[in-house]
């Protein structure tokens, strides 16, 4: 059984066909950001990533570009590692669904369905939409096109194995009406409802081999390839049982995705899980789109951001920082880059680089006498651990910073450069340590030089302990004006 002072989270398994944009790493940092905050709190964490690498949009990238699918998707999945690690990232699997191991356990779930009479053979014809890699009904087109990619869906019928969705309609309304498989926010909630509500088909689960090569053969037919949701969706799985660690993490804490992958998520998901006899994952938080001049950004509009320029330019930390604190997580937010620069600019370098670059020259020419630190009192810790655990990151930073203005009102009000008040003096470098260690799992580079500089480890019980003052040298600059 699952203990309670684990932490699992995931991000979905990136697709392959096209190098990451700024969106794949908006769901990843706020991934890092809980991994991070519950490593803080001082439970046992797993943070899964990936990359998507079989389908129909790979092999026809691939070939476009000249390359065999295994060349093609080799390139993009270290291009998605060499990103996150820019970005500062502590997954602790990357799995890829090329990989042997994933490829084998796909199989054997694949058989173990069908032993179960939960996959049979029959014909499917539906709208399919290559872009999305989903079969679209209906009511999810305009003027017969697909909302997003602004296509006309391919007609498809042939012959296909299917999976019996539908077998787990009224199960899968239950566990989501009760709470017990929560999705969030709210309006996420009351979409799937309505959708389950309105019918559950049985979905396809298999493409023939002569349309689609690039994928994982069913085990009982090797004239077909697996459709890939069936083997994205169990990364989330293989991820865990690669490290030998599946029983002690699963079920998922959180599961986070955008709003174009809900609906399989909340439904062909969970529906796996039950004819497998797995537990379901406790929540999934789905997030917004970002906007580029009110547009979705997609890489088949071609209006992509690239985060190795944004990073190059505003640092790691300056990109995580504005991700998180100008956007609503779960709501639609239109991305800037001007205002990416004015946060760095005035949030990041006056608020807190010239708070902790004042402190310490201070403190480095007149040194610091330890004292009751009253000036913590105002840091207000509860609400800003229950905005965390609400995914209401930007709430969080806004209550972090407001006392980094209560410390640089500080400074400014009892005039410390004149009166070289060694306590007052004090109470800040302790307050900063403060802000450092709560700081951390949104902009961790920079929690550690404050760490480094002043000589304390990042732990949340450090927050109460007496900073020791013995040595105090003026930090280095923590973030460059752009």
């Amino acid at each position: 059984m699952k203990n309670k002072k684990t932490f699992y989270v995931t991000t979905p398994v990136y697709y392959t066909n096209a190098s990451p944009h700024v969106g794949h790493i908006y769901t990843t940092i706020a991934a890092d950001i809980l991994a991070r905050w519950n490593c803080l709190l001082g439970k046992d964490v797993f943070f899964l990533t990936g990359t998507d690498e079989h389908g129909q949009k790979v092999q026809e990238a691939a070939e476009k570009a000249g390359k065999t699918p295994k060349q093609f998707v080799d390139k993009i999945a270290k291009e998605f590692q060499e990103v996150f690690k820019l970005l500062n990232i502590s997954n602790d699997n990357f799995i890829r669904t090329t990989n042997l191991f994933h490829e084998k356990e796909v199989q054997k779930t694949l058989q173990e369905l069908y032993n179960k009479k939960y996959i049979y053979k029959g014909f499917y014809k539906a709208n399919y939409c290559v872009g999305c890699e989903q079969y679209k009904t209906d009511s999810d087109l305009v003027d017969g096109k697909c909302l997003l990619h602004k296509t006309i869906p391919e007609l498809r019928e042939e012959e296909a194995y299917l999976f019996k969705l539908s077998k787990f309609q009224n199960s899968l309304l239950k566990l989501i009406k009760a709470g017990k498989y929560q999705i969030l926010p709210e309006i996420r909630r009351k979409e799937i409802i309505s959708f389950i509500e309105g019918g559950l088909k049985d979905i396809s689960i298999s493409r023939l081999k002569e349309k689609v090569s690039w994928g994982i053969e069913l085990p009982f037919d090797k004239k077909h390839t697996c459709f890939i949701w069936v083997d994205a969706f169990w990364n989330y799985i293989t991820g865990l049982k690669e490290k030998n660690v599946f029983d002690k993490f699963w079920p998922a804490d959180v599961q986070l995705m955008a709003k174009d992958i809900i609906r399989v998520h909340a439904t062909i998901w969970p529906a796996l899980l039950l004819a497998t006899g797995n537990k379901l994952p406790r929540t999934l938080f789905v997030h917004g789109y970002f906007t580029i001049n009110g547009e979705k950004m997609s890489k088949s509009l071609g209006n992509v951001i690239d985060p190795v320029y944004l990073v190059k330019k505003y640092g790691c930390d300056g990109v995580r920082y504005y991700l998180m604190r100008n956007f609503v997580f779960g709501e639609d937010g239109d991305f800037s880059e001007s205002v990416l620069a004015e946060r760095h600019n005035n949030e990041l370098a006056n608020k807190l680089g010239n708070l902790v670059s004042r402190v310490t020259s201070l403190a480095e020419k007149y040194g610091a006498e330890k004292t009751e630190n009253k000036l913590l009192k105002k840091l207000k810790l509860k609400e800003i651990e229950k905005h965390v655990e609400n995914y209401k990151f930007d709430k969080a930073l806004n209550e972090i910073f407001a006392f980094i203005d209560i410390c640089n009102e500080y400074v400014q009000k009892n005039k410390i450069w004149e009166t070289k008040n060694k306590k007052q003096l004090y109470e800040l470098l302790d307050s900063i340590k403060a802000i450092a260690i709560i700081l951390s799992p949104f902009i961790p580079e920079t929690s550690e030089k404050i760490a480094k500089s002043l000589g304390f480890e990042i732990k949340l019980e450090n927050i109460s302990k007496p900073l020791s003052v013995e040595r105090i040298k003026k930090s280095e600059i923590l973030f460059k004006k752009i």
